[in-house]
């Protein structure tokens, strides 16, 4: 099983996202357990979301949107935004929030590649596939030139690469999904990867025991493609599922 269908089928997470309850955990091989936290997650945007929400510019890509708070957010206050993310369950709760979602792979084709101004990498979201640095190269690809990424960074200095899976349970006895590729990356590792991609930090901030960076991209893209219409964008639902993608999203 490929890894964005290994996150999508693990029915702990759907099971979590319908109800809006944990316990939910990333288990790694050795045990050590990541609470994920469903709560927030399934509520509206808190004080720190909407600090961050204020930050962005024009068109925003929420990548791995999870249940969608953001995406509902952004949509209610007029802005052009899109929602994508591999699991059917988050995407049916951004559409009933009112925002529109793909359920899709970031590294799958996307509207407006290459046109975005702003994509928000929120809840640990850099580590998607396990590889910040292919994920890097991908979202400089989605937005335009100069534009701005935001990104949610674990609030210690780790740069961690490892297979996890998705457990209800501390002992994992109860539910348990496929293994994945996963990072964790604080803001010192993300900064790092960003100066050899090209990307140009422009502030870094904590809120609320969250920590996140803002970083500009500087080329290009040569993979922009003709510009999408607004009902293409704003779709409120468009499954396109994949075995073939390297990665997953929340």
């Amino acid at each position: 099983m490929s890894a964005p269908v290994a996150w999508a089928a693990a029915d702990p997470y759907a099971a979590a996202l319908r109800t809006g309850r944990g316990p939910l955990f990333l288990r790694r091989a050795d045990g050590w357990l990541l609470p994920l936290e469903v709560e927030r997650w399934c509520a509206r945007a808190d004080a720190v979301d909407l600090g961050v929400l204020d930050r962005c510019e024009g068109a925003v890509l929420d990548v791995g949107c999870g249940p969608g708070r953001l995406v509902a957010e952004l949509a209610a206050r007029g802005r052009t935004v899109l929602g994508i993310d591999v699991s059917d369950a988050a995407v049916e709760h951004t559409v009933r929030l009112g925002g529109p979602a793909l359920c899709r792979s970031v590294f799958e084709p996307l509207p407006g590649t290459g046109r975005w101004d702003t994509v928000l990498l929120m809840d640990g979201n850099i580590g998607i596939g396990g590889s910040p640095a292919a994920l890097l190269e991908r979202v400089a690809g989605l937005l335009r030139p100069g534009g701005l990424l935001i990104a949610e960074t674990v609030p210690v200095d780790v740069d961690e690469r490892t297979q996890v899976q998705v457990v209800d349970a501390v002992g994992g006895a109860r539910g348990t999904g496929t293994p994945f590729p996963w990072a964790r990356v604080g803001t010192p590792a993300l900064l790092r990867y960003a100066r050899r991609a090209g990307w140009r930090p422009v502030a870094q901030w904590d809120a609320g025991g969250r920590c996140f960076a803002a970083l500009r991209t500087r080329r290009t893209s040569s993979s922009a493609e003709p510009a999408k219409s607004t009902a293409v964008i704003s779709s409120q639902r468009a499954r396109k599922p994949s075995g073939e993608s390297p990665v997953a999203s929340r």
